[in-house]
């Protein structure tokens, strides 16, 4: 493996590194996250439908903040090369178009010799969190 292509190593980890990612949701983004899900539910796609639910209009797919997350830990932190073992979630917010989310991964946990990290996961929308989480991904040890 190309070693400029890889992330972190777990031997360079240490508790309370952080990485972030921000993106700002379109209604293209909700639409092509439906059809590439299959989640179609009427909350994200069908305006009319949306503004009868508590919600008063479209939201985004909560799955769609959390590959937010994915992508802080898949490119940034850990980074290429970590592999995914486990994420808890709990949605405590809706994101909507226009939403600015900012998704950020703070290790809280490095354990070597099983080669585990243990990461906070947390998306928010001008500072209130509509996400938050725990990872724990499998980190290379470096050769």
């Amino acid at each position: 493996m190309s070693q400029d292509l890889h992330g972190y190593y777990i031997q360079d980890i240490s508790v309370g590194m952080s990485a972030s990612y921000a993106k700002t949701v379109t209604d293209a983004d909700i639409m092509l996250f439906a059809g590439i899900s299959g989640d179609d539910n009427p909350v994200h796609i069908n305006e009319e439908f949306a503004a009868e639910t508590p919600f008063k209009g479209r939201i985004a797919h909560g799955m769609l903040s959390a590959a937010f997350v994915s992508t802080v830990l898949g490119t940034r932190l850990p980074g290429p090369g970590c592999i995914y073992v486990s994420q808890k979630l709990k949605f405590k917010a809706p994101v909507r178009s226009g939403d600015t989310v900012t998704a950020t991964a703070t290790v809280t946990d490095v354990n070597v010799e099983k080669r585990r990290v243990t990461l906070d996961t947390v998306c928010t929308v001008k500072g209130k969190t509509v996400l938050e989480g725990e990872a724990t991904l499998m980190v290379d040890s470096r050769p």
